[in-house]
């Protein structure tokens, strides 16, 4: 893990089960420290501070690292799964060839989002929990 990255501050949806579930496990890695996650629905989440209004957190997904820099969409998920030391996970969301695919992948998750959470998002949050249980047992 590169000594020399900065924190990232995570944006997410927790009324949303798949984000909630990305969260978890994505914290479940956090050793190093250098996410931090925060509900926009909660008031931890300050829209003029960050500078995105709620219902532009809610439409994309964004971060912000800790000298103020905003980063949004796909771009989010290689930097927050670098810090949570997934390097191959990180690699391949990092991709320039695949990011035209992700962007539009990710608009259509945007969009649908809270229909796509309701089909996949408790089954992918019990996944999480399950497993953090048996790696805490």
């Amino acid at each position: 893990m590169n000594p020399k990255l900065q924190k990232l501050s995570l944006f997410y949806d927790g009324a949303c089960p798949l984000c909630q579930a990305e969260i978890l496990f994505l914290s479940g890695r956090n050793q190093a420290g250098l996410l931090e996650f925060i509900d926009i629905n909660s008031e931890r989440y300050d829209p003029i501070k960050v500078g995105i209004s709620c219902e532009e957190a809610l439409a994309a997904m964004y971060g912000q690292y800790a000298d103020g820099t905003l980063i949004s969409g796909p771009a989010v998920f290689p930097a927050a799964y670098q810090r949570a030391n997934l390097p191959k996970l990180a690699w391949f969301f990092s991709r320039k060839s695949l990011q035209p695919a992700l962007q539009i992948g990710y608009r259509f998750f945007a969009k649908n989002r809270h229909a796509i959470s309701g089909l996949l998002g408790p089954g992918a949050l019990w996944l999480v929990k399950s497993s953090r249980q048996k790696t805490h047992a």
